[in-house]
C-alpha cells in the first residue's frame, strides 16, 4: 500500500499558498520532454542470476572504457585511480562515515577534511578552502551568490566558454533572487573576450573557466588585473580538470579571488557523470562569506591537538536568513578520495601525470591536424582541444563507433556555430595505439 503524507485538502492549500491552481503548474518549470507521464514500465521480479544477467547486458550497452577506445573529456575525465585509493576507501571506518554532527567524537572524519582542505589550498594556490561542495557546477554557482554577498552588488559575469552545464547551473541558482547574469564571448583563439567589459563597478564578479570548454588555457594574470581595476569585483576561476594546475599556475598565483570547479579527476571514477566533488577556494579576507564547512586544528586543554568544525555558516547551524548556503552536507567520501589521491600521487608524480596528459594530447592533435582535420584554435591546451573535421563527419563517427572508438562529442548542440567541430580529450588512459588508431580511420 502507497503511503501518501498530505491529504487532498493539504495539497490544495498549500498550492493556494503559493499561488498556483494544480500540481501540474507547479512542475511548470521543468519542459515537457522532461518529464515522466504515466508509471514506469518496470521488468518483473528476477531471479540473482538473472538479474546479473540483465545488468550485464544493459552495461555492454554502454561504450565505456576499457571494451571502447574514448577520446571523451568536456567535464568528465578517464584517469587512472591507483589501486591502494580504491582500497583504502572501501574500508569501513571511511565508507560509513557520516556529516560530522558531534565533531568532538568524530575525529577521524575532521582530521581527513583537514587534510583536503590543505592539499585543495596546495594545488589551487589559495589561503584557504571549504570541506567540499557537490560538483563544479553548484560550486561556481555558490562562488557567485558569495561574489554578490560580499560586494553587494546585483549582477555577474561569466564566460561563454565555461562550461554549458557550470552555466546552466548558474541561472538557475541566480534567477530566482533576480540577479543578472552577463555572458562574455570569446576571441578567435579560443579564449574569453573581456574587452567589452565596461562598467566594472556593476559587477560583483568577473568567472572564466581555464583550461575553458574548449580546453584552451586562459590569460588569468591579465584578465585578472583587468578584473581588479574595480577594487570591488571579484575574479573567479573555475575549471573542469584541475589535473591541469600540475604544469600551469594555479589561479590564486594569478589574482583570483575564489578558485573553484571539479574534482572528479583527483581519484573519483567516472560513474557515468557522478557523483562528483566541488573544491572551492578562497582568500583568507573573505573566509567568512564562504559556503559549506571549514575544520580546524587545534589544542584540548591538555595540550593534545585535535580537529574542530571552525566555521559553519550553513542553514543547519545557524538563523536561516544569515546562511552562506542551503547546502546541508559535502561530498565526504568523494573529498576522502580526492586526499588519498593527491597525497598518493605526491606534488612530483602530479606534475608528471600533468605533463603526460598534455603529450598525449599534443600527440594526437599534431596526429590529427597532419590527416585531414583543422585545428581552429591556436590558444595552447592541456589534455582537450577542438577540431574541425571535413563536413560529413558525422557518419565517419559512426562508423568509429562500430569499432568501439568514440571520436569525441560535436560542439554544436552548445554553440550552434561550430558545425563539424569536436571536442576531444587524451589522458594517460589512452595508449598510443589508440591514438594511432583513430588518426588513421579519420585520415583514411
Amino acid at each position: 500500500m502507497r503511503y501518501f503524507p498530505h491529504t487532498g485538502e493539504d495539497i490544495k492549500e498549500m498550492l493556494e499558498e503559493i499561488g498556483l491552481g494544480s500540481l501540474d503548474d507547479l512542475f511548470g518549470p521543468i519542459p515537457e520532454d522532461c518529464r515522466r507521464h504515466g508509471e514506469l514500465d518496470l521488468p518483473g521480479p528476477l531471479t540473482e542470476w538473472e538479474l546479473n544477467a540483465r545488468m550485464d547486458a544493459l552495461a555492454n550497452e554502454m561504450a565505456v572504457p576499457p571494451d571502447y577506445r574514448v577520446f571523451l573529456g568536456a567535464g568528465s575525465y578517464n584517469h587512472f585511480v591507483p589501486e591502494v585509493v580504491r582500497q583504502l576507501l572501501l574500508r569501513s571506518e571511511f565508507y560509513t562515515a557520516y556529516t560530522p554532527y558531534q565533531p568532538e567524537i568524530s575525529q577521524g572524519t575532521l582530521q581527513a577534511v583537514y587534510e583536503y582542505q590543505t592539499l585543495t589550498t596546495r594545488l589551487l594556490g589559495m589561503e584557504v578552502a571549504n570541506a567540499s561542495m557537490y560538483d563544479g557546477a553548484s560550486a561556481l554557482a555558490e562562488a557567485l551568490l558569495m561574489a554578490i554577498r560580499v560586494t553587494r552588488r546585483q549582477k555577474v559575469a561569466v564566460s561563454r566558454l565555461v562550461h554549458p552545464f557550470y552555466r546552466n547551473v548558474v541561472q538557475t541558482y541566480l534567477a530566482a533572487p533576480g540577479y543578472e547574469v552577463v555572458e562574455l564571448p570569446y576571441r578567435e583563439n579560443g579564449t574569453t573576450d573581456l574587452s567589452g567589459l565596461q562598467d566594472l563597478e556593476e559587477y560583483a564578479a568577473v568567472a572564466v573557466q581555464s583550461p575553458n570548454f574548449f580546453g584552451c588555457i586562459e590569460d588569468l594574470e591579465s584578465q585578472g588585473k583587468t578584473v581588479h581595476s574595480d577594487q570591488k569585483t571579484l575574479f573567479v576561476v573555475t575549471f573542469s580538470e584541475p589535473l591541469a594546475y600540475g604544469l600551469v599556475k594555479p589561479p590564486g598565483e594569478l589574482g583570483a579571488d575564489i578558485a573553484c570547479g571539479e574534482g572528479q579527476s583527483l581519484g573519483i571514477p567516472q560513474s557515468f557523470g557522478g557523483p562528483g566533488l566541488g573544491l572551492f577556494a578562497t582568500r583568507q579576507k573573505f573566509v567568512r562569506s564562504m559556503p559549506g564547512r571549514l575544520v580546524g586544528r587545534t589544542t584540548d586543554k591538555d595540550g593534545r591537538p585535535g580537529f574542530v568544525l571552525t566555521l559553519a555558516t550553513r542553514e543547519q547551524h545557524i538563523r536561516r536568513e544569515r546562511a552562506t548556503s542551503n547546502i546541508c552536507s559535502n561530498h565526504g567520501l568523494c573529498a576522502l578520495a580526492a586526499t588519498m589521491y593527491m597525497a598518493c600521487v605526491g606534488g612530483t608524480g602530479f606534475r608528471d601525470l600533468a605533463q603526460l596528459n598534455h603529450d598525449k594530447a599534443e600527440y594526437l592533435k599534431d596526429g590529427l591536424r597532419k590527416s585531414r582535420a583543422e585545428i581552429p584554435f591556436a590558444a595552447p591546451t592541456f589534455n582537450e582541444f577542438v577540431v574541425r573535421f571535413p563536413a560529413g563527419f558525422e557518419a565517419t563517427r559512426d562508423r568509429l563507433l562500430e569499432k568501439k572508438m568514440v571520436a569525441g562529442i560535436p560542439l554544436s548542440p552548445f554553440y550552434p556555430e561550430f558545425p563539424d567541430h569536436y571536442l576531444l580529450c587524451a589522458t594517460e588512459a589512452n595508449t598510443r595505439e589508440d591514438m594511432d588508431a583513430l588518426i588513421k580511420e579519420v585520415g583514411s
